[in-house]
């Protein structure tokens, strides 16, 4: 167990601003929570002199300190929004806390194509079936069982017939077809984490079931391209009543990504 000084780091708000499926408050523990990323389990509490991780110094510098972002100046990104730009002040007033979580590409890929024309707790449901079914068996600090995610492999294996008990409906053709994709060679996956965001995003579209949108997610939640912009319902809605003009990528070059993600989280949870 460590305990880190974590400055504008909110596990509430990161753990439903919709870009992580696998983090999870801990019944009857405040300010707790669990998550599952790279097959690994950690634990994480708020307290008042700093969030204490279940892990290791050394397990910390290899993999957390990197999957939340902590090499960025989040108070800049907050003062840098154009004084103007009254909704998007709001937006990350309320939204302040929530970092861009760096998680493993093919769990994101997935994942994103579960998420389509689905909510977040169904999306939950379905991640968790999934790794439950066909996830590597594992155990966490206190000898409990959890699943990692599913490798491409185990997933390219599978029938129609397989995911029926995941409740995915439609998606488990195109999660069937794009893990065979990936499998075999049908696009660069292994060169996707290197390659700029414009060649990313065109590279994952080749992917069945991935649209523009999915791709956005992808790119912005797993690859860490902050100029990322996935626009959703939420996000739509927000630019046909606040900015009927276009978003004012100029204004914010080089991370709109990151404020598109305070928006999205200040639709469901922070406008009246």
């Amino acid at each position: 167990m460590i305990k880190v000084q974590m400055k504008d780091f909110d596990l509430e708000k990161i753990s439903k601003s919709g870009q992580c499926f696998r983090m999870n408050a801990l019944a009857g523990q405040e300010n707790k929570y669990a998550l599952i990323a790279y097959g690994e389990y950690l634990e994480m509490e708020e307290t008042e002199d700093g969030v204490c991780f279940s892990c290791t110094q050394e397990e910390w510098d290899k993999l957390w300190t990197n999957y939340f972002d902590c090499g960025r100046d989040y108070r800049k990104i907050y003062k840098s929004v154009d004084k103007t730009d009254e909704y998007m002040l709001r937006a990350v007033s309320c939204g302040s806390g929530i970092r861009i979580l760096r998680q493993e590409i093919f769990e994101t890929v997935i994942s994103f194509i579960i998420s389509q024309q689905n909510n977040i707790r169904r999306i939950k449901k379905c991640v968790e079936s999934l790794c439950s079914s066909f996830g590597e068996e594992k155990y966490n600090i206190r000898g409990e069982k959890y699943y990692a995610f599913p490798t491409p492999e185990r997933l390219a294996g599978l029938t129609l017939e397989d995911l029926q008990g995941c409740n995915l409906g439609y998606r488990s053709r195109y999660i069937l077809k794009s893990s065979r994709m990936i499998v075999e060679g049908e696009i660069d996956f292994a060169g996707i984490a290197d390659m700029a965001y414009e060649e990313a995003k065109a590279e994952l579209m080749k992917l069945c079931g991935v649209g523009i949108k999915v791709a956005e997610c992808i790119c912005l939640f797993a690859l860490r391209h902050v100029e990322a912009f996935p626009v959703d319902t939420h996000i739509k809605t927000v630019l046909l009543k606040y900015y009927p003009e276009g978003f004012p990528f100029e204004k914010y070059e080089g991370y709109a990504g990151i404020l598109q993600q305070y928006a999205f989280y200040y639709d469901i949870y922070g406008e009246i």
